[in-house]
């Protein structure tokens, strides 16, 4: 069974309060992840995942959330991810833009 394609933020955070087990992929750049990031994610950039997704294959059975700005380079890369056969890779749709919006505002906006 194949995981939807997008789920939006309070979804996600749903996820964590209940104390579900996925990966949260941040695929920003390294200085946008310095400007804000959402805790306990894991900061693989979208230009370097071809390198790096070896890091990833522990996951390969393993829920996987990637968000990004606002929803459209995560997209992209979990497309990409379902191509390399990760099923179960969904996009954060509107990015860490809404998670600052709608879940915690001490999340920087850029």
């Amino acid at each position: 069974m194949t995981a939807p394609l997008e789920i939006d933020c309070r979804a996600v955070k749903s996820w964590i309060d209940a104390g579900k087990t996925f990966l949260f992929l941040d695929c920003r750049e390294a200085d946008e992840h310095l400007t804000c990031h959402i805790d306990g994610t894991t900061l693989i950039p979208m230009s370097a995942l071809s390198q790096r997704v070896s890091e990833l294959e522990p996951y390969r059975e393993t829920p996987i959330v990637v968000h990004c700005h606002h929803g459209g380079r995560s997209l992209r890369v979990t497309n990409w991810l379902r191509q390399q056969g990760f099923s179960a890779v969904t996009n954060m749709a509107g990015g860490i833009d809404d998670w600052s919006q709608q879940i915690d505002p001490a999340v920087p906006r850029y």
